[in-house]
Parts: C-alpha cells; sequence; structure tokens
C-alpha cells in the first residue's frame, strides 16, 4: 500500500466514524447521510484510490477541471472496476456556457440557482443524456440569518433567495428531463453554522411539503459538518478532511 493510499484510507475511515458519531448523537442512522468526497484541485489517481476503498461518491466544483478528471477515472475502468460505481456531484456555480459539457459526467448538479439554468439543464440533458439529470436547487442562506464581520453580500456565492425556491422548485418540475432531488447550502461566512442548517432544514421541510420527492439536503463541509447532521444533512460535502490540504495535492 502506497503512502497516500494508506493517508486516504485513514482519512477516509476517520470521516466516516466523524459522520457516524454525530448522526448518532442526533438520534439517525449514520447510513442515512452519504459521504461526499470533494476532490477538487486533486488528482484522478486520488479518485480511483478512493473509489478502490469503496467511496461512491466523488464531487467537483470547476468543470475545466471536472471534465477531463472524470474521462481520466473511467479510463482506469479495466483496472479498477470499482470506479465504474462512482456517482459524480458537480457542486460549483454552473455558467450556462459549460452545462452541455456538465451534463454529459454530472449524476447532480447541486447548485441550480435561477430558472434560465433550469431550462439550460433540461434542454443539453435532452441532447447528451439517457436518463433525467437529478438536480437540487442551492439556496442561499444569508437573508435568514445573523452575519457578523465582513461577508460577501447577498448572492454574490450563489443560490436562490428563499422567497424564490418554491417557484423555481416548480420550474424544475415542470421540465422533461431534469428531476427534482432537493436543496444544498453552504453556511454563510460570519453567520453561526447552526442557526444557518436549522433554516435549511425549515426551508426543506416547506420544499418538501409541496414536493415529496425533494428529500436531499446537501449541506456540511470538513467544518461544519457535524452541525449540519444534527440538522437533517443528507448529504455531506468533505473536502481537506478527507483528501488533506495543499501540501497533499503537493506530494
Amino acid at each position: 500500500m502506497t503512502a497516500r493510499r494508506a493517508e486516504l484510507a485513514a482519512n477516509r475511515v476517520a470521516v466516516l466514524e466523524r459522520i457516524a458519531a454525530a448522526a448518532r448523537l442526533a438520534g439517525r442512522e449514520p447510513a442515512d447521510v452519504t459521504l461526499i468526497a470533494v476532490t477538487k484541485t486533486f488528482p484522478a489517481d486520488d479518485v480511483v484510490t478512493l473509489a478502490d476503498l469503496g467511496q461512491r461518491d466523488v464531487a467537483e466544483n470547476r468543470d475545466q477541471e471536472a471534465a477531463g478528471k472524470a474521462a481520466a477515472v473511467a479510463a482506469a475502468a479495466p483496472d479498477h472496476p470499482a470506479v465504474a460505481g462512482l456517482r459524480w456531484h458537480f457542486v460549483g456555480q454552473l455558467q450556462r456556457n459549460k452545462v452541455a459539457s456538465v451534463v454529459q459526467y454530472a449524476d447532480v448538479v447541486h447548485s441550480v440557482d435561477r430558472a434560465r439554468l433550469v431550462t439550460a439543464l433540461d434542454t443539453a440533458a435532452a441532447r447528451h443524456r439517457d436518463r433525467p439529470l437529478e438536480v437540487l436547487l442551492q439556496v442561499d442562506l444569508r437573508p435568514l440569518v445573523a452575519v457578523t464581520g465582513p461577508a460577501p453580500s447577498i448572492g454574490e456565492r450563489g443560490g436562490v433567495l428563499p422567497d424564490d425556491l418554491l417557484a423555481l422548485a416548480g420550474t424544475v418540475t415542470r421540465s422533461d428531463n431534469l428531476q427534482l432531488g432537493g436543496l444544498m447550502a453552504v453556511a454563510p461566512l460570519g453567520a453561526n453554522p447552526a442557526e444557518a442548517f436549522a433554516r435549511l432544514a425549515d426551508l426543506a421541510e416547506r420544499l418538501r411539503g409541496e414536493f415529496p420527492q425533494a428529500r436531499i439536503i446537501s449541506a456540511g463541509m470538513s467544518g461544519d459538518a457535524d452541525a449540519a447532521i444534527a440538522y437533517g444533512a443528507t448529504h455531506v460535502r468533505i473536502g481537506t478532511a478527507l483528501l488533506g490540504g495543499r501540501s497533499a495535492r503537493l506530494m
């Protein structure tokens, strides 16, 4: 076993144990929380290794990196059959000129926040896919929480405003080639993550009241996954705690 494989294996066990502990503390089953490995800036070899270790969900946030990496990982399938079971998530802000590329490798797009993007994804999915594309609505939580210190203005980090959430969900469900999976959010800079994720849980409940199929809550990263799980996150997006910091990328 290489040093990098051993590091990734140990990190993954530690992250899964952390997820399990947070779930049990919240009275939830650990199996109800899915770990998404955020592999941005890390090489395709790390993705292949994670797949060999049993990881099934991986995420990228920039198409320029993700498209080539997904292709490189797929090319490793003859020697690493586990990569065939990978589920790719696109979690970054998405511009319409990248949609046609993203829909060809992503199984889930987490960052849908406007009607024009829904239309672009629907059109591209019809052209490039043989099954519906699952999408999550990214919601901007800043209007709902107290923020201290400097922070981005509303909308700067992406996300539909809470008051517009149900209308956007309706737009998705009226499309022919998209499937509404649920919500995604990032705890705003300068906000208490627990407060942010509590508000997200409220929005998720409201969304499910109108669209029962929207069960996913994608929330929580390396620094705040515990709080997200406490408030119902079904998917946590973990990068640093799993793959390490910049020094790991330079190894």
